[in-house]
């Protein structure tokens, strides 16, 4: 590992507040949704919402898996959202629920 500290997604606080308001969620709700009470607050939301946080690679996978995108979405800035939000899940996951 270097010393350099890593480039952050510059898009990715505006691409996290997105998925939340796309899927009318409030910030608490999120955190259910996410499956990381206990782990998270609210307020650690709204830190990733305005670029002075950044979420972990577990909780930014849920956030993929939530919105049915990829984590290369979230990640990269010059890929865009989809238009309409959830988009397709992209693994099994969402359809294991059963139905």
């Amino acid at each position: 590992m270097g010393t350099k500290p890593r480039t952050k997604p510059e898009r990715l606080a505006e691409k996290l507040l997105r998925i939340r308001v796309a899927l009318g969620l409030s910030q608490p709700e999120l955190v259910r949704r996410l499956r990381v009470e206990g782990e998270i607050t609210f307020k650690q939301i709204s830190k990733y919402e305005t670029g002075l946080r950044e979420p972990t690679l577990a909780i930014l996978l849920q956030y993929a898996r939530i919105a049915g995108i990829s984590m290369e979405t979230l990640a990269d800035d010059k890929l865009d959202l989809p238009n309409k939000l959830p988009g397709k899940p992209l693994s099994g996951h969402e359809s294991q629920r059963g139905g």
